[in-house]
């Protein structure tokens, strides 16, 4: 569930930036538009939200760094000793 929330705080981040994009553009010659400032408002406070998702994840123990990824389930191949003498 918690990575589904990231996914899609991270998805609203994204269709934020580029919307402010689109405002910058359409109100270019309207310097009293303010839909670029709020759409950037949003994005920051999208932001904020995914950062305090992903800590709460680690703080958990629900996201864990590296010991997840589908390469680390396989068992590790032993090295080749040097012989004994």
């Amino acid at each position: 569930m918690l990575k589904i929330i990231i996914v899609v705080l991270l998805i609203g981040v994204i269709v934020s930036l580029f919307s402010g994009l689109v405002f910058l553009f359409k109100d270019a010659e309207k310097p009293d538009s303010r839909r670029t400032l709020h759409a950037l408002g949003v994005r920051i406070t999208l932001a904020a939200a995914l950062l305090l998702t992903v800590f709460y994840g680690f703080y958990t123990g629900q996201l864990r760094l590296g010991t997840n990824a589908p390469w680390h389930t396989g068992t590790v191949a032993e090295q080749p000793q040097a012989p004994q003498e």
